[in-house]
C-alpha cells in the first residue's frame, strides 16, 4: 500500500508545481513571499496597460544610466560621463554631502506578462537586441557576479530569493522623487547600512517588463534620506561595491570619481524604476 501511494504523491507534487506556475503573479507573490509587502511600483507593473512600442523603447534606451548596463562598457560608452552624476565614494556617506541627482526615470508603461506567456516568447531577436542596444543579457557575468534577465515577476522572485538563500526578504525602491527632474540634493541625518548582501534588478526598456538582475559579491546597501534644493524629501537606496577590480578600467565611475579599479569602494544610487532585494 505504501509503495502504491508513491506514484500518487509524485503526481500530486507535479500538479502543485503546475498550479503554482499558472497562478496570477500577485497571487504567486503572496504564496511564496507571504511576509513581504508588494511595493506599489511592482503592483503597477501588473496592471494591464498594453505593450510599449519599439519606438518608445529606442527613445528611452538611449537614456539608460551606466550602472543599468554591464559593468564592462565598450566603445563610446566607456568614455561617456553624461550619466555619471549618481556615483560617489563610500567616504561621502555623511550628512551635509551635496550632489546633483536625477533619480527618477521615465514613466513606466510596460507591464509584466503572465509567467507562462513570457517564458514562451524568445527573449529577443538579434535585430531587436541590436536596435535597443541591450548588452546586459548577452554578456558573460563578471567574476563574483550572478546575473539573470527576468521576463516575468515569477522568475524575478525565484532568481532573487535563490541568490539570497531565503524567501524572508525585503524589496526596496527609491521613492518620493519627482519625475525626470534634476536638482541638488543634500544627504540628511539618519542614513544607515541595511544589508551586506543584495540582488539589484534594473528595468530594461522592452515592449514588456524585463529586469536585468544581478548579485555582486562584496556589496553594501544603504538607505539615504535626501533633501532637495526645492525642499522636497526622498528616501534613496544606494549600493556600494567594495571590489571594483573586475570592472572595465574605462568605466565612467572611475572617470567621474578620479579613482582606479580596485582601489576604493564605489557607490551609486538606485533609480526609482529599479529595485533592491535584501534578506530580512
Amino acid at each position: 500500500m505504501e509503495f502504491r501511494s508513491l506514484p500518487f504523491l509524485a503526481f500530486l507534487s507535479v500538479m502543485l508545481v503546475i498550479s503554482h506556475a499558472s497562478l496570477p503573479s500577485e497571487d504567486y507573490w503572496k504564496l511564496v513571499l507571504p511576509h513581504t509587502p508588494m511595493p506599489k511600483a511592482i503592483r503597477d507593473l501588473l496592471q494591464p496597460k498594453g505593450l510599449r512600442s519599439v519606438d518608445t523603447c529606442i527613445s528611452v534606451s538611449n537614456h539608460q544610466s551606466h550602472f543599468n548596463k554591464a559593468f564592462q562598457p565598450t566603445g563610446e560608452d566607456a568614455q561617456d560621463d553624461s550619466n555619471g552624476g549618481s556615483f560617489f565614494l563610500e567616504t561621502d556617506l555623511h550628512p551635509g554631502k551635496k550632489m546633483k541627482l536625477n533619480l527618477a526615470t521615465t514613466t513606466n508603461e510596460a507591464v509584466f506578462l503572465p509567467h507562462q506567456v513570457a517564458e514562451s516568447i524568445p527573449f529577443s531577436s538579434n535585430k531587436l537586441s541590436e536596435i535597443l542596444g541591450h548588452r546586459e543579457c548577452e554578456e558573460p557575468a563578471m567574476e563574483g557576479e550572478a546575473k539573470y534577465c527576468a521576463k516575468s515577476l515569477d522568475s524575478l522572485i525565484e532568481f532573487s530569493t535563490s541568490k539570497l538563500g531565503s524567501r524572508n526578504v525585503n524589496v526596496l525602491i527609491t521613492n518620493d522623487v519627482k519625475p525626470m527632474t534634476s536638482q541638488e540634493y543634500e544627504f540628511g541625518v539618519g542614513m544607515k547600512k541595511i544589508a551586506d548582501k543584495a540582488v539589484v534588478c534594473h528595468e530594461l526598456h522592452y515592449p514588456y517588463a524585463v529586469f536585468y538582475c544581478h548579485a555582486l559579491a562584496k556589496t553594501r546597501t544603504y538607505m539615504i534620506p535626501l533633501v532637495g534644493a526645492d525642499g522636497s524629501k526622498a528616501k534613496a537606496v544606494a549600493s556600494c561595491h567594495l571590489d571594483t577590480s573586475a570592472w572595465h578600467p574605462k568605466h565612467v565611475a572611475f572617470k567621474v570619481l578620479n579613482v582606479k579599479p580596485g582601489t576604493v569602494p564605489v557607490c551609486h544610487f538606485i533609480h526609482s524604476n529599479d529595485m533592491v532585494w535584501i534578506p530580512k
